[in-house]
């Protein structure tokens, strides 16, 4: 299975390789790469796939590559942007990011006896001939302004290279560098089987599946995906069994079943826009290849409720090549025994905790990422960081939004982890947001002449304490379990209160603008697209609150039913008495009242959203509390 000649195949045409008279030589040259398609991406992060074929492509590929394709605004999301009567978009070819060719295993050419290649062009979208829009275009934006922006910094606050370890001024670099990587998990199961919530419950308590070895089917695919996607260039770090999962079966014919496993892989940073492309591209490579294998896989961020679900943690860096061609770390402390950061790393942190609020609805824009942000996941639940409990002691602290990875012995190792991204997060947005609120900080750090003493006490200042930048009335650092060492009460007077609801996450939007401002730079995140993200993910939420939530509770509650017979106990008896009045008050209506779910709908079609979100939060409490009812009720009988 997959046992082509890879050494045959086209995998990418690298930025250096992207002039017309190489791509056609290199394309005829590759017979089984057979369409080429222009990879629009919107705002809500969908990628366009057309198929044009090669020969087309070829004959008018001059044209194609300086103007374009043009389609319209049914193929892509861009609401109050390209609307139905002004719906013309462009997709123009990105010529400085790998264009990769997609593989369909199951399409085999009779030609080359190899799988049918798409190569896939990279491209932003124009509207109406003048209006650059959609995600790709928002994160070069703000990667062209971070650099500007902070290089003119650096110009002006030369103090700072007092803390910077390889440079004397601003004279002596020749290029900003931004790095980016993220970690993709996912899960993987035999396509009929049914997750068993209380096995994999407790095979996670009881930490029996953590990164312990993958056997059969699974353990295939995971070394066939890294293997290919090394190929592609895509370096490949590490692949393995994460927290979640439950051991596999064994038929009577020697094949693998009920498969139920979470894996992870990491690779090699990148620039921010290749990172970003990287991460969509490694995950049409895992479907494929797990497909392959009779194995399905799920990015959602919680695909079981009560189980461990799947991250995307999202790494970002900051770095600069000098004039003599060395690469130095913007962020790492020139003492790093006696400083956790310089100035550019500690405001580059503080920018993103001050802004979270408005970078948030980008990370978490949907009732699945929601449901991934609660406590007791090692998922974060509050805007707070950790830095480790000495200069010289790193704690990689699970517990917190952000923390600081570092290395003594490597300086170019210093990034910040960003834990709350999940693999349906636009990597592209996640990361414009990020570095404008890193820029936004590092402004406020330098222009008030900071240094990292001072800089390091601002970050964990306390309740109440007063401070240049950070706001009062919430503190920014803990080294302790965010979890265990706090109540929730404890939790949201330090922290602030986690928005858990679409609406209002994107609330952060209306409610805090001087945020909104500190991340749109000039033109980054224009009102427009402000405006045309938050109708698409406000119409995504209420839609699948209102046909898909809803209908799922719905056949749950009829699945609830009567167990107990003529040797029920009271106890028994008293438990399904519970259930039932619990299951009309959620699920039945009549006359006199109205059910919880119709109570919901009703909202959603009024167009009430706040009252809708209210009602959300109350139906997820009581069909918790079913749930747990009815777990209880079942155990008893015999």
């Amino acid at each position: 299975m997959l046992d082509f000649d890879f050494e045959r195949m086209l995998f990418k045409i690298p930025p250096n390789e992207h002039t017309n008279e190489e791509i056609a030589e290199i394309l005829k040259a590759h017979p089984e790469v057979q369409f080429v398609s222009m990879v629009g991406l919107d705002i809500a992060g969908n990628d366009t796939d057309e198929r044009i074929p090669v020969r087309l492509f070829l004959d008018d590929m001059d044209d194609m590559l300086e103007h374009g394709v043009q389609t319209d605004g049914s193929s892509v999301h861009l609401p109050k942007i390209a609307e139905l009567n002004n719906a013309k978009v462009d997709m123009i070819p990105d010529k400085n990011v790998n264009w990769y060719v997609d593989y369909n295993f199951d399409n085999i050419s009779v030609k080359t006896g190899l799988p049918v290649g798409t190569l896939r062009i990279p491209a932003f979208l124009i509207h109406n001939d003048k209006a650059e829009v959609g995600a790709r275009v928002i994160l070069k934006k703000s990667v062209e302004q971070f650099k500007s922006g902070l290089m003119e910094l650096l110009r002006q606050n030369p103090y700072v290279f007092e803390y910077i370890d390889g440079a004397d001024s601003a004279d002596d670099l020749e290029e900003i560098l931004i790095t980016s990587a993220t970690e993709l998990e996912f899960w993987v199961r035999t396509p009929e089987d049914k997750a068993d919530k209380e096995q994999l419950s407790t095979s996670q308590e009881l930490k029996e599946q953590y990164w312990k070895r993958t056997y059969g089917p699974v353990r295939t695919a995971l070394e066939k995906t890294l293997e290919i996607l090394d190929y592609y260039g895509i370096e490949m770090e590490m692949g393995h069994k994460e927290v979640g999962g439950v051991k596999s079966k064994i038929t009577r014919s020697g094949s693998h079943d009920h498969i139920m496993e979470q894996l992870e892989i990491d690779w090699k940073y990148s620039g921010a826009m290749q990172a970003a492309d990287n991460e969509k591209h490694v995950k049409y490579v895992v479907r494929d290849v797990f497909n392959q294998f009779g194995l399905s896989t799920t990015f959602m961020a919680k695909p079981v409720e009560g189980v461990a679900g799947n991250g995307e943690h999202t790494h970002l860096g900051v770095s600069a090549r000098t004039k003599s061609g060395k690469v130095i770390s913007l962020f790492a402390a020139a003492n790093p025994k006696e400083d956790f950061l310089n100035p550019i790393g500690f405001g580059s942190l503080m920018g993103i905790l001050k802004n979270y609020e408005v970078i948030n609805p980008f990370v978490s824009p949907s009732l699945d990422a929601l449901n991934r942000l609660k406590p007791g996941y090692e998922a974060p639940v509050c805007i707070v960081t950790s830095l480790g409990h000495s200069a010289h002691e790193p704690s990689r602290n699970r517990t917190i939004l952000i923390g600081l990875v570092r290395d003594e012995r490597n300086p170019l190792a210093t990034r910040f982890e960003l834990r709350s991204p999940n693999p349906k997060s636009n990597t592209y947005l996640v990361l414009a947001s990020s570095y404008m609120a890193m820029l936004d900080g590092v402004r406020s750090a330098l222009e008030a002449g900071k240094t990292p003493e001072e800089l390091e006490k601002s970050i964990s200042k306390s309740l109440g304490e007063e401070d240049f930048y950070l706001e009062t009335e919430r503190e920014y650092r803990t080294e302790k379990d965010v979890f265990e060492d706090f109540t929730e009460e404890e939790r949201n007077a330090r922290f602030g209160v986690a928005p858990a609801t679409v609406w209002e996450n994107l609330r952060g939007f209306t409610k805090y603008p001087e945020k909104v401002a500190a991340i749109s730079g000039e033109g980054v995140f224009s009102e427009a697209a402000i405006e045309s993200y938050t109708a698409y993910a406000l119409n995504q939420w209420k839609t699948e609150l209102h046909n898909r939530t809803i209908p799922e509770y719905m056949r749950d509650i009829r699945e609830y039913v009567k167990k107990h017979g003529d040797d029920a106990t009271d106890y028994d008896i008293d438990n399904w008495e519970k259930i039932t009045s619990l299951k009309y008050e959620i699920a039945k209506s009549s006359l006199s009242k109205k059910s919880l779910l119709a109570r919901v709908r009703e909202a959603l079609d009024c167009g009430d959203l706040q009252r809708a979100s209210d009602l959300q939060l109350e139906l997820q409490a009581k069909m918790s509390m079913l749930r747990n009812l009815y777990s209880t009720y079942r155990k008893n009988l015999l």
